[in-house]
């Protein structure tokens, strides 16, 4: 049998993956960890409809950087919202 292999062929000798894991729990301690403070930021999963022309910009703007689709219109919109710049929306009255 090779040097720092066990029987079945792992390294580490006697007491397998499980064994390693269990040592490692007991060398950590977590009782004084604090939650992450970006959690709050974390992305959320939601559902938009887009128009052919809008998502065939961002997918050819995806090719040509190597950024996700997907990315990049969250990059766009968030820097649209971290501006303050708004829409000119104007409404035509019903006829």
């Amino acid at each position: 049998m090779l040097a720092g292999l066990s029987a079945n062929g792992r390294e580490g000798g006697g007491g397998g993956l499980r064994g390693q894991v269990g040592l490692m729990r007991k060398q950590y301690d977590f009782t004084k960890a604090t939650r992450n403070p970006y959690a709050a930021r974390l992305e959320r999963q939601v559902m938009i409809r887009l128009d052919e022309p809008t998502i065939a910009y961002f997918k050819q703007l995806a090719e040509e950087t190597g950024v996700r689709d997907q990315t990049l219109i969250n990059l766009y919109l968030g820097d649209r919202a971290a501006s303050g710049r708004k829409l000119a929306l104007t409404w035509k009255p019903a006829a």
